[in-house]
């Protein structure tokens, strides 16, 4: 599978297949807004208060370092093309903490795929993400469940 999603579709997303997604910076500052938004506990908004918080230090929320993550999947991975939405993701796991000026990187492995018996002209594709930082450390992993279109129904 390239690493360029234009034009792939469900007969491209084989079991077994491994993709590095992309990367992504994580500021300070971006890390700060977002969770100013969405998760504003003080170990995300507040770097002086983050230091004495549980963490020893400002992290990002994990569904900010999710939403870096899909943002990625859906330029690099699932194809404007085919992609159908999904039903839903399981087993989600923030494993380490996210910091100011990580270099996240994220991994997709396709562990199943299979054409739908009722609407034969899409398939369902299993895949696992995980995501590491610039030193290897896997810090957010999940399982993602994604309906694509078929080339050939």
């Amino acid at each position: 599978m390239s690493n360029t999603n234009t034009d792939r579709y469900f007969e491209d997303y084989v079991a077994g297949t491994e993709l590095e997604v992309g990367s992504v910076c994580m500021s300070e500052a971006g890390i700060i807004e977002y969770a100013s938004k969405y998760d504003p506990q003080e170990f995300h908004v507040n770097p002086e208060k983050a230091v004495n918080g549980p963490f020893g230090g400002l992290i990002a929320s994990g569904w900010h370092t999710a939403a870096v993550v899909m943002r990625l999947l859906v330029d690099e991975y699932l194809s404007s093309a085919s992609s159908l939405g999904s039903p839903g993701l399981d087993e989600l796991r923030w494993l380490a903490p996210v910091r100011p000026d990580d270099k996240l990187t994220v991994r997709a492995r396709v562990t199943a795929s299979r054409r739908s018996k009722s609407k034969p002209d899409r398939g369902l594709i299993h895949t696992r993400i995980e995501v590491s930082n610039q030193n290897s450390v896997m810090v957010m992993t999940m399982n993602a469940v994604n309906v694509v279109a078929c080339r050939k129904p």
